[in-house]
């Protein structure tokens, strides 16, 4: 439209003023109805815009606004914090500063009393130093001299007291020894002459003639001591009319004596070589037979695969008392009883009989005596190879372990059915042969013993040692070493009497 106009105004400059009129009278409506139409869009484009912009003003404003809300609320918590934190510092500061006043005031108190007391001893150390110069002066002698003076006075009057007091004792142990001696050995007889103890320590060996006595004991008693010494049995020889009794509470060592002093007896040749050579051939076959028992008591019972060690010790249950009744047929006995038991309850009848016949294996072992004996037995299980049912049933039937199977109440209510013996004397036999033991062990312990042998009911220890190790002079401190360690460590009645025997021997062949 705008160029129309333009066009026309040129033709109206240039002559053609009419018709320039006429275009102008026509188009002019025209020309304002759209430079109207124009403006009205142009202003309804502008308000668009103009809330456009309003719009996209307020939503960013909306934005940055939640921006500084979040930042001021990150702001208010961090200064919370930091107040928080102020005060927890200001109340420490203020129990700093009062633990600290406080110190400083017991430091005050602790200083003066401090100064007090250091006086004090000012004060004493002067009166004391006067007192000695005084001392010194009436004395007219200084204060180390009449310590010296002193100490050897009180040296005397010891010595004189001690003299005085040991000849005091001796005499009055001359004269009250014998009834001493008596009362010893009565309260050693009450202490173990039960009926167990004179079952299970002694054993009698029946003679022909009272004659065969004077051949045991050979000259100047030679025989009967090397009989003792080599077998570690007291030989009691008396007037009892055919017999020799043999006491000893290894019931192994004292078939070993009863045999060879058959063998001897039967043989009739009587000498100290003789008897060594007859001793170790019947030693050997005491542990031939032990190991015989033990085979036949597995194969009575019924059981297989037994280690060679457990039955070993299985014989040797047969020359054992546990409370004055035989430990094998103990065993046997509570083996045969759990088989029974365990078949009722429908249980494993082979690990009940295994471990009825081997819980008080224990009893038999030559370890630690202080261990329980049923830990001993759990242990020697384990180690040769039996199954963990049987060794928690041997392990437990004393309680000593927790009970883990149910072949372990078994073996424990078996035990007393077969073993229960009322009376509280009937445990002072196993006491006595663990003393014996202890006794025995005591002098092993030593270098250079050999053999050790409790002998007269515990009342001698003899002491076989090796000449080339241990001289007399060392024979005499080990003697003494073994009394005195005897005396400190063990309880006993009345007296024990060490004897350390040392012999040389010069053997040769003639061949």
């Amino acid at each position: 439209m705008i160029e129309t106009i333009i066009v026309g105004l040129i033709a109206l400059l240039a002559g053609g003023g009419v018709a320039f009129l006429v275009l102008n009278s026509k188009n002019k409506g025209k020309a304002n109805a759209i430079i109207s139409e124009a403006n009205k869009e142009a202003e309804q484009i502008k308000k668009e815009k103009l809330l456009q912009a309003k719009e996209k003003f307020i939503e960013l404003k909306s934005e940055h606004e939640k921006v500084i809300n979040k930042k001021n609320n990150d702001i208010n918590n961090a200064h919370q914090r930091v107040k928080q934190k102020e005060n927890t510092l200001n109340q420490k500061l203020a129990e700093v500063n009062r633990k600290d006043a406080e110190f400083k005031k017991q430091k005050s108190s602790i200083d003066q009393q401090r100064s007090v007391l250091d006086k004090k001893q000012a004060d004493l150390d002067k009166s004391h130093k006067k007192q000695v110069e005084q001392l010194e002066e009436i004395s007219n002698l200084s204060a180390d001299e009449a310590k010296a003076q002193l100490v050897d006075t009180l040296k005397d009057e010891a010595k004189t007291e001690a003299l005085t007091i040991i000849n005091n004792t001796i005499e009055e142990a001359k004269l009250t020894a014998k009834q001493e001696a008596k009362k010893i050995v009565i309260q050693t007889i009450q202490r173990i002459a039960t009926e167990e103890a004179v079952e299970n320590a002694v054993s009698v060996f029946n003679i022909d003639s009272d004659a065969v006595k004077g051949r045991i004991i050979g000259r100047e008693g030679r025989n009967i001591r090397a009989i003792e010494a080599a077998t570690g049995v007291d030989i009691v020889v008396d007037d009892t009319p055919g017999a020799i009794i043999l006491s000893c509470f290894d019931s192994v060592r004292r078939e070993v004596a009863r045999l060879s002093l058959h063998k001897l007896v039967t043989d009739g040749r009587i000498h100290p070589a003789r008897i060594e050579e007859v001793v170790k051939k019947t030693e050997k076959e005491i542990e031939d037979e032990i190991i015989q028992i033990g085979k036949k008591t597995t194969i009575d019972l019924g059981i297989h695969g037994l280690h060679p060690e457990l039955i070993k010790m299985v014989g040797r249950m047969r020359y054992r008392s546990s409370y004055g009744q035989n430990l094998l047929q103990h065993s046997r006995e509570t083996a045969n009883m759990c088989a029974t038991m365990a078949a009722e309850l429908g249980l494993n009848t082979k690990y009940a009989k295994r471990a009825g016949l081997l819980h008080d294996i224990g009893k038999v072992s030559p370890d630690d005596a202080e261990t329980p004996h049923a830990i001993i037995g759990m242990k020697l299980a384990e180690k040769y190879g039996e199954k963990p049912e049987v060794c928690n049933a041997i392990g437990a039937h004393h309680d000593e372990v927790e009970m883990t199977s149910l072949i372990s109440p078994l073996i424990q209510v078996c035990d007393g059915v077969s073993g229960a013996r009322p009376g509280a004397r009937r445990a002072m036999t196993d006491q006595y042969i663990k003393r014996i033991k202890e006794l025995e062990e005591t002098a092993l312990g030593y270098p250079g013993v050999l053999k050790s042998y409790a002998i007269q009911a515990g009342r001698e220890l003899r002491v076989v040692v090796e000449s080339e190790k241990v001289t007399d002079e060392k024979a005499s401190e080990l003697a003494f070493q073994i009394s005195d360690k005897i005396q400190n460590e063990m309880t006993y009645p009345g007296q024990v009497k060490v004897t350390v025997i040392r012999e040389t021997r010069a053997i040769s062949y003639a061949k």
